[in-house]
């Protein structure tokens, strides 16, 4: 069904692709970002379980209420970026799971198992958080993103009800390319990875 990219995509999603943190003062449209959401959001999960939720903060006041939860060196990455998105988990994710995974009663897999129910959350999450960056450069955008935030004081600010829980944080527009520091290296595959 798949067939090879061009080094193009691959330059434009992974290769080329940087982590900014100046932006340039050009916005990014609400149809954009519902583009995005409509793209990422068909990454596979376990069992379709689909846990991110995403919090766009776009108004400079939506984003002051960021900063007492951010260390100095991040407050102007997140003050200037056209939007601030808080990837976040649902904690209660499933509860969509009679109308995401039909074929079995998955919810009952996760009712009362607290421990499972979060390391699911977490971890799908974080792959739809991969998602939505990829998917974020596919439509042009660059990509700055954070763990360097107090996730306690993001929730109590953004999500005091403890159903949503911040997993990241991603500044999100046009970067800054004469604002870039050097590339950092990677690893070898031999160093990362292994054929048994």
């Amino acid at each position: 069904m798949a067939n090879k990219v061009d080094d193009n995509v691959l330059n434009v999603l992974f290769k080329s692709a940087r982590t900014h943190n100046v932006w340039l003062p050009k916005p990014v449209t609400d149809e954009l970002l519902h583009e995005i959401y409509d793209t990422f959001k068909f990454g596979p999960t376990s069992a379709n379980s689909s846990p991110a939720r995403v919090l766009f903060l776009k108004t400079a006041e939506a984003k002051e209420r960021l900063v007492p939860a951010l260390p100095p060196l991040n407050v102007e990455k997140s003050r200037t970026a056209p939007v601030v998105a808080v990837i976040a988990y649902d904690t209660e994710f499933f509860e969509k799971l009679p109308k995401l995974f039909p074929h079995a009663d998955a919810r009952a897999w996760f009712v009362g198992n607290e421990t499972l129910a979060q390391e699911t959350a977490f971890r799908n999450s974080t792959l739809q958080g991969a998602y939505f960056m990829i998917a974020a450069r596919a439509f042009g955008l660059d990509c700055g993103p954070m763990s360097g935030f107090d996730p306690a004081k993001v929730n109590e600010e953004f999500f005091p009800d403890g159903k949503w829980k911040v997993n990241f944080i991603c500044n999100l527009g046009y970067g800054d390319e004469a604002k870039l520091f050097p590339r950092g290296p990677r690893l070898d595959f031999d160093e990362a990875c292994a054929i048994i």
